[in-house]
Protein backbone atom coordinates (compact mmCIF):
# COMPACT_ATOMS: atom_id res chain seq x y z
CA UNK A 1 0.00 0.00 0.00
CA UNK A 2 1.24 3.82 -0.81
CA UNK A 3 0.06 7.10 0.14
CA UNK A 4 -1.64 7.26 -2.75
CA UNK A 5 -3.24 4.06 -3.02
CA UNK A 6 -2.45 0.69 -4.25
CA UNK A 7 0.63 -0.53 -6.26
CA UNK A 8 1.10 -3.39 -8.59
CA UNK A 9 4.77 -3.50 -9.79
CA UNK A 10 5.92 -6.33 -11.89
CA UNK A 11 9.85 -6.96 -12.27
CA UNK A 12 9.37 -9.71 -14.62
CA UNK A 13 7.92 -7.35 -17.14
CA UNK A 14 10.39 -4.77 -16.38
CA UNK A 15 13.25 -7.26 -17.62
CA UNK A 16 11.75 -7.16 -21.10
CA UNK A 17 13.03 -3.74 -21.55
CA UNK A 18 15.72 -4.13 -24.62
CA UNK A 19 15.54 -0.44 -26.05
CA UNK A 20 14.73 2.15 -23.60
CA UNK A 21 12.31 3.89 -26.04
CA UNK A 22 9.53 5.08 -24.82
CA UNK A 23 5.27 5.74 -26.14
CA UNK A 24 3.86 8.48 -24.58
CA UNK A 25 0.04 7.13 -24.44
CA UNK A 26 -1.52 9.96 -23.20
CA UNK A 27 -3.83 13.14 -25.10
CA UNK A 28 -2.80 16.24 -23.42
CA UNK A 29 -5.27 18.54 -21.64
CA UNK A 30 -6.43 21.89 -22.65
CA UNK A 31 -9.00 24.02 -21.96
CA UNK A 32 -12.22 23.39 -24.05
CA UNK A 33 -10.65 19.94 -24.82
CA UNK A 34 -12.97 17.33 -26.31
CA UNK A 35 -14.87 15.50 -23.88
CA UNK A 36 -18.33 12.87 -24.01
CA UNK A 37 -20.76 15.38 -23.70
CA UNK A 38 -22.04 14.36 -20.32
CA UNK A 39 -18.78 15.09 -18.80
CA UNK A 40 -18.28 19.00 -17.00
CA UNK A 41 -15.97 20.68 -19.57
CA UNK A 42 -12.28 21.02 -18.59
CA UNK A 43 -10.69 24.62 -17.88
CA UNK A 44 -7.93 26.22 -16.82
CA UNK A 45 -8.35 29.48 -15.75
CA UNK A 46 -5.19 31.89 -14.13
CA UNK A 47 -5.80 32.59 -10.84
CA UNK A 48 -3.44 34.86 -9.81
CA UNK A 49 -1.07 37.18 -12.02
CA UNK A 50 1.88 39.56 -11.39
CA UNK A 51 -0.37 42.85 -12.33
CA UNK A 52 -3.34 41.19 -10.60
CA UNK A 53 -1.49 41.16 -7.43
CA UNK A 54 0.28 44.60 -7.72
CA UNK A 55 -3.18 45.90 -7.82
CA UNK A 56 -4.72 44.70 -5.12
CA UNK A 57 -1.79 44.74 -3.21
CA UNK A 58 -3.09 41.37 -0.86
CA UNK A 59 0.13 39.09 -0.92
CA UNK A 60 1.86 40.86 2.20
CA UNK A 61 5.31 39.00 0.82
CA UNK A 62 5.30 40.90 -2.32
CA UNK A 63 4.21 44.21 -1.57
CA UNK A 64 6.92 44.61 0.98
CA UNK A 65 11.26 44.94 0.16
CA UNK A 66 10.17 43.56 -3.42
CA UNK A 67 12.70 45.70 -5.75
CA UNK A 68 12.92 42.94 -7.92
CA UNK A 69 9.52 43.15 -8.44
CA UNK A 70 9.30 39.22 -8.44
CA UNK A 71 5.72 37.63 -9.22
CA UNK A 72 3.57 34.66 -9.09
CA UNK A 73 1.39 33.13 -11.91
CA UNK A 74 -1.29 30.87 -10.79
CA UNK A 75 -4.28 28.25 -11.99
CA UNK A 76 -7.34 27.05 -11.36
CA UNK A 77 -8.07 23.96 -12.61
CA UNK A 78 -11.25 22.88 -13.27
CA UNK A 79 -13.55 19.76 -14.79
CA UNK A 80 -13.88 15.84 -14.62
CA UNK A 81 -11.34 13.33 -13.90
CA UNK A 82 -12.56 12.01 -17.08
CA UNK A 83 -11.12 13.99 -19.43
CA UNK A 84 -8.67 13.14 -22.17
CA UNK A 85 -6.79 9.73 -21.09
CA UNK A 86 -8.15 8.58 -17.92
CA UNK A 87 -9.22 5.49 -15.90
CA UNK A 88 -12.55 4.93 -14.31
CA UNK A 89 -12.94 4.28 -10.79
CA UNK A 90 -15.04 1.20 -9.71
CA UNK A 91 -17.45 3.67 -8.72
CA UNK A 92 -17.71 5.01 -11.68
CA UNK A 93 -20.84 2.85 -12.99
CA UNK A 94 -23.57 1.06 -11.08
CA UNK A 95 -26.57 -1.08 -11.94
CA UNK A 96 -29.45 -2.74 -10.26
CA UNK A 97 -31.91 -1.52 -7.76
CA UNK A 98 -29.93 -0.06 -5.66
CA UNK A 99 -27.32 1.90 -7.79
CA UNK A 100 -24.30 -0.48 -6.62
CA UNK A 101 -20.84 -0.01 -8.01
CA UNK A 102 -18.47 -3.40 -7.63
CA UNK A 103 -18.77 -5.26 -4.63
CA UNK A 104 -21.98 -4.25 -3.36
CA UNK A 105 -20.78 -0.77 -2.83
CA UNK A 106 -24.75 1.30 -2.93
CA UNK A 107 -24.90 4.58 -3.81
CA UNK A 108 -27.70 5.42 -2.19
CA UNK A 109 -25.31 4.75 1.02
CA UNK A 110 -22.08 5.21 0.22
CA UNK A 111 -22.03 8.37 -2.06
CA UNK A 112 -21.07 11.75 -0.19
CA UNK A 113 -21.10 15.42 -1.00
CA UNK A 114 -17.45 15.06 -1.74
CA UNK A 115 -17.48 11.88 -3.89
CA UNK A 116 -17.76 8.14 -3.32
CA UNK A 117 -16.91 6.76 0.30
CA UNK A 118 -14.96 3.75 -1.49
CA UNK A 119 -14.22 2.74 -4.89
CA UNK A 120 -12.81 5.80 -5.65
CA UNK A 121 -9.59 7.28 -7.48
CA UNK A 122 -7.10 6.28 -5.05
CA UNK A 123 -8.39 2.75 -4.74
CA UNK A 124 -6.95 2.29 -8.30
CA UNK A 125 -3.85 0.91 -8.33
CA UNK A 126 -0.29 2.34 -9.90
CA UNK A 127 0.97 -0.10 -12.49
CA UNK A 128 4.12 -0.79 -13.87
CA UNK A 129 3.61 -4.05 -15.93
CA UNK A 130 2.80 -6.20 -18.63
CA UNK A 131 1.01 -4.13 -21.56
CA UNK A 132 -0.37 -5.63 -25.13
CA UNK A 133 -2.10 -3.98 -27.86
CA UNK A 134 -4.27 -5.49 -30.27
CA UNK A 135 -4.57 -3.41 -33.44
CA UNK A 136 -8.10 -4.42 -34.50
CA UNK A 137 -7.92 -1.63 -37.10
CA UNK A 138 -4.76 -2.46 -38.75
CA UNK A 139 -5.55 -6.32 -38.49
CA UNK A 140 -8.56 -5.77 -40.33
CA UNK A 141 -7.00 -3.75 -43.33
CA UNK A 142 -8.52 -0.70 -42.14
CA UNK A 143 -6.86 2.64 -40.92
CA UNK A 144 -10.09 3.05 -38.60
CA UNK A 145 -13.19 1.54 -37.39
CA UNK A 146 -16.40 2.50 -39.24
CA UNK A 147 -18.67 4.25 -36.53
CA UNK A 148 -20.55 2.50 -34.25
CA UNK A 149 -18.73 -1.03 -35.29
CA UNK A 150 -18.44 -3.72 -32.72
CA UNK A 151 -15.17 -5.42 -31.55
CA UNK A 152 -16.10 -9.31 -30.81
CA UNK A 153 -13.76 -12.36 -29.19
CA UNK A 154 -13.02 -13.15 -32.81
CA UNK A 155 -12.22 -9.52 -33.89
CA UNK A 156 -9.63 -9.69 -30.70
CA UNK A 157 -8.22 -12.78 -30.96
CA UNK A 158 -7.68 -12.33 -34.61
CA UNK A 159 -5.66 -9.54 -34.20
CA UNK A 160 -3.48 -11.30 -31.61
CA UNK A 161 -2.73 -13.75 -33.48
CA UNK A 162 -1.58 -11.47 -36.64
CA UNK A 163 0.26 -9.75 -34.21
CA UNK A 164 1.97 -13.12 -33.27
CA UNK A 165 1.53 -11.74 -29.23
CA UNK A 166 -0.43 -13.77 -26.33
CA UNK A 167 -2.20 -11.25 -23.88
CA UNK A 168 -2.80 -14.03 -21.39
CA UNK A 169 -1.29 -12.36 -17.88
CA UNK A 170 -0.77 -9.26 -19.20
CA UNK A 171 -1.61 -6.41 -16.55
CA UNK A 172 -3.08 -4.08 -19.02
CA UNK A 173 -4.30 -4.89 -22.59
CA UNK A 174 -5.08 -2.06 -25.04
CA UNK A 175 -7.55 -1.94 -27.98
CA UNK A 176 -7.37 0.02 -31.10
CA UNK A 177 -10.07 1.78 -33.38
CA UNK A 178 -7.77 3.70 -35.18
CA UNK A 179 -10.33 6.67 -34.09
CA UNK A 180 -7.21 8.55 -32.10
CA UNK A 181 -5.89 9.32 -35.82
CA UNK A 182 -8.64 12.47 -35.79
CA UNK A 183 -7.72 13.54 -32.45
CA UNK A 184 -8.21 16.24 -31.23
CA UNK A 185 -11.29 17.16 -34.23
CA UNK A 186 -14.07 15.73 -31.68
CA UNK A 187 -16.43 16.58 -35.11
CA UNK A 188 -13.85 14.13 -36.87
CA UNK A 189 -13.64 11.25 -34.39
CA UNK A 190 -17.51 10.99 -34.31
CA UNK A 191 -18.21 11.24 -37.95
CA UNK A 192 -15.17 8.64 -38.88
CA UNK A 193 -15.20 5.88 -35.78
CA UNK A 194 -17.84 7.28 -32.97
CA UNK A 195 -19.50 4.46 -31.42
CA UNK A 196 -16.57 1.78 -32.58
CA UNK A 197 -15.90 -0.24 -29.38
CA UNK A 198 -15.26 -3.37 -28.13
CA UNK A 199 -19.11 -5.46 -27.44
CA UNK A 200 -20.43 -7.48 -24.83
CA UNK A 201 -18.70 -10.81 -26.57
CA UNK A 202 -15.46 -8.95 -26.42
CA UNK A 203 -15.49 -7.52 -23.15
CA UNK A 204 -16.11 -10.94 -21.69
CA UNK A 205 -12.97 -12.54 -23.76
CA UNK A 206 -10.67 -9.61 -22.28
CA UNK A 207 -12.06 -10.48 -18.85
CA UNK A 208 -10.74 -13.63 -19.33
CA UNK A 209 -7.83 -12.68 -19.50
CA UNK A 210 -7.77 -11.23 -15.83
CA UNK A 211 -6.09 -8.13 -16.46
CA UNK A 212 -6.24 -5.05 -14.26
CA UNK A 213 -6.94 -2.73 -16.98
CA UNK A 214 -8.23 -2.75 -20.39
CA UNK A 215 -8.53 0.58 -22.61
CA UNK A 216 -8.93 1.70 -25.60
CA UNK A 217 -8.26 4.52 -28.07
CA UNK A 218 -11.78 6.15 -27.81
CA UNK A 219 -13.91 8.28 -25.77
CA UNK A 220 -16.20 5.48 -24.55
CA UNK A 221 -14.80 1.88 -24.21
CA UNK A 222 -17.24 0.12 -25.80
CA UNK A 223 -19.82 0.11 -28.95
CA UNK A 224 -22.05 2.71 -28.91
CA UNK A 225 -25.03 2.78 -28.90
CA UNK A 226 -25.46 -0.58 -26.83
CA UNK A 227 -27.13 -3.60 -28.69
CA UNK A 228 -28.01 -5.27 -25.60
CA UNK A 229 -31.37 -5.19 -24.72
CA UNK A 230 -32.39 -3.30 -21.65
CA UNK A 231 -28.38 -1.92 -20.73
CA UNK A 232 -27.05 1.39 -22.47
CA UNK A 233 -23.59 -0.17 -21.06
CA UNK A 234 -23.03 -3.43 -21.02
CA UNK A 235 -19.46 -3.67 -21.10
CA UNK A 236 -18.84 -0.75 -18.66
CA UNK A 237 -21.44 -2.93 -16.22
CA UNK A 238 -19.53 -6.19 -17.32
CA UNK A 239 -16.29 -5.09 -16.60
CA UNK A 240 -16.19 -2.19 -13.79
CA UNK A 241 -19.27 -3.39 -12.15
CA UNK A 242 -18.99 -6.93 -12.12
CA UNK A 243 -15.43 -7.90 -12.59
CA UNK A 244 -13.55 -4.76 -10.83
CA UNK A 245 -11.44 -4.50 -14.03
CA UNK A 246 -10.88 -0.81 -14.87
CA UNK A 247 -11.37 0.78 -18.01
CA UNK A 248 -8.81 3.64 -19.54
CA UNK A 249 -10.11 6.07 -22.20
CA UNK A 250 -8.61 8.19 -24.39
CA UNK A 251 -5.93 6.35 -24.85
CA UNK A 252 -3.28 7.49 -27.86
CA UNK A 253 -2.34 4.40 -29.51
CA UNK A 254 -1.20 5.61 -33.24
CA UNK A 255 2.47 5.61 -32.51
CA UNK A 256 2.57 1.80 -31.27
CA UNK A 257 0.55 1.01 -33.80
CA UNK A 258 2.76 2.81 -36.64
CA UNK A 259 5.71 0.92 -35.20
CA UNK A 260 3.97 -2.45 -34.54
CA UNK A 261 4.91 -2.41 -31.54
CA UNK A 262 2.44 -4.80 -29.55
CA UNK A 263 3.97 -5.73 -26.27
CA UNK A 264 5.59 -3.41 -23.95
CA UNK A 265 6.23 -2.70 -20.05
CA UNK A 266 3.56 -0.15 -19.57
CA UNK A 267 3.90 2.52 -16.46
CA UNK A 268 0.37 3.96 -15.57
CA UNK A 269 0.21 5.79 -12.31
CA UNK A 270 -3.33 7.51 -11.88
CA UNK A 271 -3.73 10.40 -9.90
CA UNK A 272 -5.15 9.73 -5.93
CA UNK A 273 -7.83 12.57 -5.97
CA UNK A 274 -10.11 11.62 -3.17
CA UNK A 275 -13.79 11.35 -3.86
CA UNK A 276 -13.12 11.13 -7.20
CA UNK A 277 -14.63 8.21 -10.43
CA UNK A 278 -11.78 8.82 -12.24
CA UNK A 279 -8.30 9.81 -12.69
CA UNK A 280 -6.53 11.20 -15.35
CA UNK A 281 -3.41 9.41 -15.92
CA UNK A 282 -0.07 9.36 -18.21
CA UNK A 283 0.32 6.18 -19.31
CA UNK A 284 3.95 5.24 -20.66
CA UNK A 285 4.75 2.12 -23.23
CA UNK A 286 8.44 1.14 -22.46
CA UNK A 287 10.36 -1.25 -25.23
Amino acid sequence: MTAGGRLSVSAQALQQVTSGRTYDLSSGWWHRMPLSPFHAPFQVLTYRSPAGANNAADIPFLMEGNSANAGVVTDLVMGTTHSGTHIDALSHITAGADNCWHGGHSADRELGDFGPLSGDAPEIPAIVGRGALLDVAGSLGVDHLAPGQGIGAADLENAAAAQGIDPSGCDVVLVRTGGMRFWPDHGAIHGNAGGAGVDLDGAKWLAGLRPILVGADTGGFEQLPSLVTGNPLPVHCLLLQQKGIHIMEWANLEELARDRVYSFVIVCVPLPIRGATGAMVRPLAIV
